[in-house]
Protein backbone atom coordinates (compact mmCIF):
# COMPACT_ATOMS: atom_id res chain seq x y z
CA UNK A 1 0.00 0.00 0.00
CA UNK A 2 1.15 3.32 -1.21
CA UNK A 3 -0.19 6.85 1.00
CA UNK A 4 -0.20 9.89 -0.18
CA UNK A 5 -1.51 12.97 1.43
CA UNK A 6 0.48 16.23 1.80
CA UNK A 7 -0.37 16.74 5.68
CA UNK A 8 2.69 15.26 7.75
CA UNK A 9 -0.15 14.28 10.73
CA UNK A 10 -2.52 12.53 8.48
CA UNK A 11 -0.13 10.91 6.66
CA UNK A 12 1.60 9.86 10.12
CA UNK A 13 -1.52 8.56 11.56
CA UNK A 14 -3.06 6.46 8.45
CA UNK A 15 0.20 4.89 8.39
CA UNK A 16 0.28 3.60 12.31
CA UNK A 17 -3.30 2.42 11.45
CA UNK A 18 -2.51 0.38 8.76
CA UNK A 19 0.94 -0.66 10.20
CA UNK A 20 -1.00 -2.23 12.84
CA UNK A 21 -3.14 -4.60 10.62
CA UNK A 22 -1.08 -8.07 10.24
CA UNK A 23 -2.28 -8.46 7.00
CA UNK A 24 -1.47 -4.58 5.10
CA UNK A 25 2.23 -3.07 4.80
CA UNK A 26 2.72 0.02 3.90
CA UNK A 27 5.47 0.11 1.29
CA UNK A 28 5.74 3.61 0.85
CA UNK A 29 4.61 7.44 1.88
CA UNK A 30 4.23 10.06 -0.71
CA UNK A 31 4.03 13.89 0.14
CA UNK A 32 2.58 15.33 -2.58
CA UNK A 33 0.88 14.12 -6.47
CA UNK A 34 4.05 13.74 -8.25
CA UNK A 35 5.98 11.72 -5.73
CA UNK A 36 2.55 9.02 -5.74
CA UNK A 37 3.27 9.00 -8.66
CA UNK A 38 6.73 7.79 -8.99
CA UNK A 39 6.40 5.89 -6.08
CA UNK A 40 3.19 4.11 -7.54
CA UNK A 41 5.47 3.52 -10.79
CA UNK A 42 8.54 1.84 -8.49
CA UNK A 43 6.38 0.41 -6.25
CA UNK A 44 3.00 -1.29 -8.08
CA UNK A 45 1.64 -0.97 -4.90
CA UNK A 46 -1.90 -3.14 -4.52
CA UNK A 47 -3.61 0.11 -3.19
CA UNK A 48 -2.75 3.82 -2.67
CA UNK A 49 -4.49 5.98 -0.41
CA UNK A 50 -4.64 9.14 -1.91
CA UNK A 51 -5.48 12.68 -1.16
CA UNK A 52 -7.17 14.43 -3.28
CA UNK A 53 -6.25 18.00 -3.15
CA UNK A 54 -2.29 17.94 -2.85
CA UNK A 55 0.39 20.21 -4.74
CA UNK A 56 2.49 19.21 -7.81
CA UNK A 57 -0.58 17.91 -9.43
CA UNK A 58 -3.49 17.10 -7.12
CA UNK A 59 -5.03 13.69 -6.87
CA UNK A 60 -6.72 13.49 -10.57
CA UNK A 61 -3.58 14.06 -11.61
CA UNK A 62 -2.06 11.57 -9.75
CA UNK A 63 -5.10 8.79 -9.61
CA UNK A 64 -4.90 8.65 -13.44
CA UNK A 65 -1.01 8.67 -13.94
CA UNK A 66 -0.87 5.98 -11.26
CA UNK A 67 -3.29 3.96 -13.27
CA UNK A 68 -1.36 4.82 -16.63
CA UNK A 69 2.03 3.65 -14.91
CA UNK A 70 1.07 0.95 -12.36
CA UNK A 71 -1.85 -0.52 -13.96
CA UNK A 72 -2.86 -2.98 -11.36
CA UNK A 73 -3.08 -0.84 -8.58
CA UNK A 74 -6.67 0.12 -6.95
CA UNK A 75 -6.95 3.93 -5.43
CA UNK A 76 -9.13 4.93 -2.77
CA UNK A 77 -9.67 8.48 -2.52
CA UNK A 78 -9.31 9.84 0.96
CA UNK A 79 -10.11 13.42 1.10
CA UNK A 80 -11.86 16.06 3.58
CA UNK A 81 -13.82 17.32 0.19
CA UNK A 82 -16.86 15.32 -0.18
CA UNK A 83 -19.01 17.78 -2.45
CA UNK A 84 -20.00 15.92 -5.40
CA UNK A 85 -17.17 17.82 -8.16
CA UNK A 86 -14.73 16.88 -6.18
CA UNK A 87 -15.75 13.03 -5.41
CA UNK A 88 -17.13 12.82 -9.73
CA UNK A 89 -13.53 14.62 -10.55
CA UNK A 90 -11.78 11.29 -8.58
CA UNK A 91 -14.52 8.83 -10.02
CA UNK A 92 -13.44 10.39 -13.84
CA UNK A 93 -9.72 9.75 -12.98
CA UNK A 94 -10.10 6.00 -12.22
CA UNK A 95 -10.56 6.17 -8.67
CA UNK A 96 -12.69 3.35 -7.22
CA UNK A 97 -13.80 4.11 -3.65
CA UNK A 98 -13.73 7.34 -2.51
CA UNK A 99 -13.98 7.74 1.61
CA UNK A 100 -14.32 11.28 3.48
CA UNK A 101 -11.28 11.97 6.01
CA UNK A 102 -13.11 11.64 9.76
CA UNK A 103 -14.56 8.02 9.02
CA UNK A 104 -13.31 5.69 11.79
CA UNK A 105 -10.47 3.73 11.55
CA UNK A 106 -12.59 0.36 11.08
CA UNK A 107 -14.18 1.43 7.97
CA UNK A 108 -11.11 2.59 6.55
CA UNK A 109 -9.24 -0.03 7.17
CA UNK A 110 -12.12 -2.66 5.55
CA UNK A 111 -12.04 -0.13 2.62
CA UNK A 112 -8.34 -0.50 1.41
CA UNK A 113 -8.87 -4.47 2.52
CA UNK A 114 -11.67 -4.91 -0.27
CA UNK A 115 -9.58 -2.54 -2.83
CA UNK A 116 -6.83 -5.13 -2.17
CA UNK A 117 -9.13 -7.93 -2.99
CA UNK A 118 -10.58 -6.69 -6.40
Amino acid sequence: MLIADDDPLIRDVLRDVLDDEPDLEVVAVATDAQEAVDLAERHAPTVVLLDVRMPRGGGPYAASEILHRAPGTRILAFSAYTDVGAVEEMRRAGVTEYLAKGVRNTELVAAVRRMGLQ
